[in-house]
């Protein structure tokens, strides 16, 4: 089925931060599978691992106890400061784990009615029915309505829209710490604090979307760290199993009281395998200095595109933090990162106008200054000063 408009070419084989095709060709990826590929491909440890788990046991449900997956949830829920873990298969099934989980934790305290999510303009929160009623972005609705109710969408920025937004009925504030989808969107200085605050004052519980911005990605564990906010429940997926699917939610223990048996499930979810491999890229984001170097090579990065920013008139802005970084450009980027892919460089064009780097974190400051070169080849010519 036609869901992707996919690029002309098939990759075969990766290596860390290079991909190749069937003619041997190499590729520098700096899309990383969109944010996926964590510890870059072919990781020797994953591999290990992956393949020493399926020779024992790839599946026995979650009728039972599984202990690489109580490994790996231990591991989870130390390394984002405790909390109860639910492992899935995406990202948007951890949304809707994390919907289902807030709303029951409202009704078990007898608030009836208590049920709305207030959601924000230019949000993405997956593709099932609840992730995309959550979604603030009308374009991924059109075709699909009738959204499910209980979403209140406000304008992006703005603290004086959200805390009119919450009322009597308000169960929790959903939101991602930098807005992926949208172009790698930051919000404004204190928003995320003031928004904590606000919804502390209301008895508003606070979901972070962090598939995108979680894991590292930013130069933290949690981008909500970076930004002095301390979630209720947090949602996570893309690189936590390096390319095998695993979403998971971490939520406050009392928060998570509200699934009990029966409350919810996933016939896959922690799987053997998957969780192997989490297992090793938790114990790697553990290592000393991982988070710092992440920073470090985010900022060599970032200082690069600000100097390609200089040369030219046709790129609006930078933003973004650790390597989670955008080039907002005058013109579509869709061609552009055709162009970038010619000439070697899997970039991602996205909302529109803007280019998205999300690279694997283990990306070599060498690469970092090869995608810069293979980029500025790339840009339309009319664009230079």
């Amino acid at each position: 089925m036609a869901n992707y408009a996919r690029f002309p070419v098939a990759f075969v084989r990766g290596e860390g931060a290079r991909l190749f095709d069937a003619d041997g060709r190499e590729y520098l990826d700096f899309l990383g599978g969109i944010a996926v590929v964590l510890l870059g491909h072919a990781h020797p440890e994953v591999t290990r691992a992956v393949t020493d788990q399926a020779r024992n046991l790839l599946h026995v449900s979650n009728l039972f106890h599984v202990p690489v997956q109580s490994e790996a949830a231990k591991l989870l829920s130390t390394a984002v400061r405790g909390g109860k873990v639910f492992f899935c298969n995406s990202g948007t099934e951890a949304n809707e784990a994390a919907i289902k989980m807030a709303r029951k934790w409202s009704a078990d305290r007898g608030r009836e009615g208590v049920h709305e999510f207030v959601v924000l303009e230019g949000s993405f929160h997956g593709r099932t029915y609840g992730g995309l009623s959550a979604t603030g972005q009308p374009r991924f609705h059109k075709g699909f309505e009738p959204m499910l109710p209980g979403f209140v969408t406000v304008p992006f920025g703005d603290l004086g829209a959200l805390e009119a937004a919450l009322t009597d009925r308000t169960c929790a504030f959903m939101f991602e710490p930098i807005q992926g989808e949208s172009g790698v969107r930051m919000h404004p200085p204190e928003y995320l604090q003031e928004a904590e605050r606000i919804c502390r004052e209301r008895g508003v519980l606070l979901v972070a979307d962090e598939i995108q911005t979680g894991l590292g990605r930013t130069g933290a564990m949690l981008a909500c760290e970076r930004f002095g906010v301390d979630p209720d429940i947090v949602t996570l997926a893309k690189g936590l199993a390096n390319g095998l699917p695993l979403g998971a939610v971490v939520a406050r223990e009392e928060v998570a009281a509200a699934f009990g048996p029966g409350a919810h499930g996933s016939t896959f979810g922690g799987n053997p395998v998957c969780c192997a491999a989490a297992k090793v890229v938790l114990e790697a984001l553990k290592s000393p200095g991982f988070f710092e170097d992440v920073s470090r090579k985010g900022e060599l990065f970032r200082k690069g595109l600000c100097e390609l920013a200089a040369r030219r008139t046709d790129i609006r802005a930078v933003r973004g933090m650790g390597l989670m970084l955008a080039i907002e450009m005058e013109c579509e980027t869709r061609e552009i990162a055709q162009k970038c892919l010619e000439n070697g460089l899997i970039v991602n064009a996205t909302s529109g106008n803007v280019l998205r780097f999300l690279p694997p974190l283990t990306v070599n400051d060498g690469e970092i200054r090869q995608a810069l070169s293979l980029l500025g080849a790339s840009l339309p010519a009319g664009g230079r000063k």
